[in-house]
């Protein structure tokens, strides 16, 4: 009887099996080891924007837009932030939203997110305050265009929307073009934040991206934004613009 199977004893073959029978029939593996099944906590924080914006029309900004959350695949906790410091108006930077948010895994590629958020001065007292409650979703939508979207109601029962959506168009390995929506809507005025009733604001721009690193990525790029209904009418009085472009440059950021 040949006892040799392709070069590979009958012995080496029978150990085999029982090596495959045995790891059927439970996970083995030395202690220290995690089950692969095993749900692991980890955690990112991300700038996607850290820029100077320069407007035709209005005053240079420094503008962030950033996330952190710490978690599993299906529960998380988030810190999001965005907001700018106007350059030359005697006033302290501004969140325009700082949220605190329990995050929950619905289906592949989506996020049902709610928690609670401050609107105000970054510790200062020079801008209008606000807290509100808040309901999003964030995922991937088909093509790979990433969307986050935020229902907020603050404490005097005012109810805002907001909409932003993105996509990485990969020119080179490095080089990405990423354009940019962002939608604003309020179903309550808010005169002292300048907020009217119905469609607020929409912005578009673009910008173009290369990445040092996957952690470390300059840009530059453009923006174009409007303002419509009530909305526009309190910027008109504030003497600041309704309509305006600019550029910007900045670096996004991952830790």
């Amino acid at each position: 009887m040949n006892r040799n199977i392709l070069g590979v004893s009958v012995g080496t073959v029978l150990a085999m099996m029982s090596s495959v029978t045995h790891a059927a029939d439970g996970y083995d593996a030395p202690d220290h080891w995690p089950s692969p099944m095993m749900e692991h906590n980890m955690g990112m924080a991300l700038f996607d924007r850290l820029e100077y914006s320069v407007p035709d029309k209005g005053k240079e900004a420094l503008v962030w837009d950033f996330q952190a959350w710490y978690g599993s695949d299906v529960n998380r906790l988030y810190i999001k932030s965005e907001g700018e410091n106007v350059q030359g108006d005697g006033e302290d930077a501004e969140f325009e939203s700082l949220e605190l948010l329990y995050s929950r895994l619905i289906a592949d590629f989506w996020e049902l997110q709610g928690g609670v958020g401050y609107q105000g001065g970054v510790f200062s007292d020079d801008h209008e305050e606000r807290t509100y409650g808040v309901i999003g979703f964030q995922g991937t939508m088909p093509y790979r265009i990433e969307l986050d979207s935020a229902l907020q109601i603050s404490d005097d029962g005012d109810v805002a929307l907001s909409l932003e959506g993105e996509y990485d168009l990969r020119l080179t390995q490095r080089v990405y073009l990423q354009p940019r929506t962002e939608i604003a809507v309020a179903a309550s005025e808010v005169e002292e934040f300048g907020v009217g009733k119905g469609l607020n604001s929409v912005r578009v721009g673009a910008r173009l991206r290369y990445e040092v690193t996957r952690r470390f990525a300059p840009y530059v790029g453009a923006w174009w934004e409007k303002q419509y209904g009530n909305t526009a009418d309190f910027s008109r009085v504030a003497g600041d613009a309704t309509e305006d472009t600019g550029v910007v440059a900045g670096v996004r950021l991952m830790f």
